[in-house]
């Protein structure tokens, strides 16, 4: 097992004493990745004090053997229940912990065993959010792919071009630039439909005075990216438009300048929120500031108001201050940024002037 791994591995069990457990199943698919490196869809991690099994059927045996190290592979032969039990005779353990996210199906069927089984929350969660370096190389990877993408199709984002057909450009480019996945249905909302934070492309063409709302996102190894750009169609009076992507853009900038390891998560929205709110959109502005991007698109931390936890070096969330005015449209700009020891890092590099085209 590489020391990575084993570092992993010990602090998982370094929480044993204080959750009361003996052992610790991982189901979350996610999280079993993190771990272990593998990448395929069925299995689960079994944890104990001194052994940790990696477990999945024989659709998975030879990418196992490729991708698992340090984890003995142990086969789930029948049922999944029957895998654990068999387990648990092997480690001789008596209080499971297990992820607080997993079914009540799940829990149902493992409390039969007659274990005594406790709930863990977010414990390989919390781990994710601070970034290894390969994390952070592969996630600024996933971010070179998309802004790639996002320039091979931008001269073809004109008047009389519909949603959709930048949608799939986009998409098409990703892939050509070496995304294995697409994080998520690329966003593009033109006029009113950009009113619509998450709004998905239609038929619509591209009309004198539109704003362009385009957010999409890359990959690499695994790895997310998330970003999010507004351009501006000519028209015969755009001075409102220039008003609410000016307030954007400065909304955005406050908020990156507010990262800084030690301050609170919600000092970063409110540094977006409250100039939002100055400027008189505060009712337009419904959704957080940003989010952790990383083997998901969205994980911790939150940059919201609703809720607040500390920021530590090296975690990648987004900035994404926002206003959307439903009938007349909206205006998103999102970054990446990079928690540093002293400073914050912004990933993303694609100009945030407005662009009239």
């Amino acid at each position: 097992m590489s020391a990575r791994n084993c570092s992993l591995i010990g602090k998982i069990r370094s929480s044993f004493r204080r959750t009361g457990i003996d052992g610790l199943i991982i189901t979350d698919m996610t999280n079993v990745r993190y771990l272990s490196g593998f990448s395929g869809t069925s299995g689960f991690l079994f944890i104990t004090r001194g052994k940790n099994f990696f477990v999945t059927d024989f659709r998975y045996r030879e990418q196992a053997e490729q991708e698992v190290s340090g984890w003995k592979v142990f086969p789930e032969k029948g049922t999944r229940i029957h895998a654990i039990k068999r387990l648990v005779r092997i480690t001789d353990i008596r209080t499971l912990g297990f992820e607080s996210s997993a079914a009540y199906s799940f829990y149902r069927s493992v409390s039969r065993t007659g274990l005594t089984l406790i709930p863990v929350e977010g414990l390989v969660e919390k781990m994710r959010e601070q970034k290894k370096l390969h994390e952070i190389s592969a996630i600024r990877e996933a971010i070179r792919r998309a802004e790639t993408a996002f320039l091979e199709v931008k001269p073809h984002i004109k008047h009389g071009v519909r949603e959709l057909t930048i949608a799939m450009r986009i998409e098409e480019r990703l892939k050509k630039n070496g995304c294995k996945k697409i994080p998520f249905e690329v966003i593009v909302a033109s006029g009113p439909n950009s009113a619509m934070p998450h709004a998905r492309p239609t038929g619509r063409k591209l009309q004198e005075g539109d704003f362009v709302l385009i957010d999409w996102g890359g990959e690499a190894d695994g790895y997310f990216s998330d970003m999010t750009r507004t351009l501006l169609l000519k028209g015969s009076d755009i001075r409102k438009q220039k008003k609410i992507y000016t307030t954007v853009l400065e909304a955005n900038k406050k908020a990156l300048s507010a990262v800084a390891a030690g301050i609170q998560t919600k000092q970063i929205d409110n540094a977006a929120r409250d100039h939002i709110k100055k400027n008189g959109y505060g009712d337009f502005f419904g959704h957080g500031t940003g989010h952790g991007v990383g083997l998901q698109v969205h994980e911790a931390p939150r940059i919201t108001w609703t809720t607040s936890s500390t920021v530590r070096e090296k975690m990648v969330f987004t900035v994404e201050p926002g206003i959307y005015l439903p009938g007349f449209g909206g205006v998103r700009i999102e970054d990446m940024v990079e928690v540093g020891d002293k400073k914050a890092f912004v990933l993303t590099s694609l100009p945030k002037t407005l662009e009239i085209i």
